[in-house]
């Protein structure tokens, strides 16, 4: 399981000097979550502050998938893009603005949050479609697994 649905990939050693109360919390931070030392910890919130400043509607949170963009006061990022393909795929016709407000009439999400989710899907597709598709599969899992007890039980 990783912490998170993206890579930071190491291209070569900087040298980083923290005040030793953020070196703690770094520390205690890696310590946290499995895998990570306190140099690749630093990366990941590196990138993920360089993203939340390019996305100020952005977040990043744990869960039980690992860590993901999440819209401040709203869902995940993903659940917001899926939402929109699925509209699009039930209206191939709908012009952009009316996939938007279906979307936000349906899910309460307000539309400035929708958009903010097409700018960082715009910005970090393979992200996105991999959560999508891991959502997919867990709930294609979740299905089966319903099926296979009802069919147990004769019901």
């Amino acid at each position: 399981m990783t912490t998170n649905d993206y890579d930071v990939a190491m291209t070569s050693p900087r040298s980083i000097r923290f005040e030793d109360t953020t070196l703690e919390r770094l520390t205690a931070y890696a310590a946290r979550h499995a895998g990570l030392s306190g140099a690749s910890a630093a990366a990941l919130l590196v990138e993920e502050g360089l993203r939340m400043d390019e996305h100020p509607a952005v977040v990043f949170r744990d869960g039980p998938g690992g860590r993901r963009a999440v819209l401040i006061g709203g869902p995940d990022v993903w659940e917001v893009i899926r939402s929109l393909r699925d509209a699009r795929a039930a209206e191939p016709k709908m012009p952009a603005n009316g996939l938007v407000g279906l979307v936000q009439e349906n899910s309460g999400v307000s539309e400035a949050l929708i958009r903010a989710a097409l700018d960082y899907y715009g910005s970090y597709p393979a992200e996105v479609d991999a959560a999508i598709m891991d959502a997919d599969r867990t709930e294609e899992c979740l299905r089966v697994a319903r099926e296979r007890a009802r069919d147990f039980l004769g019901a």
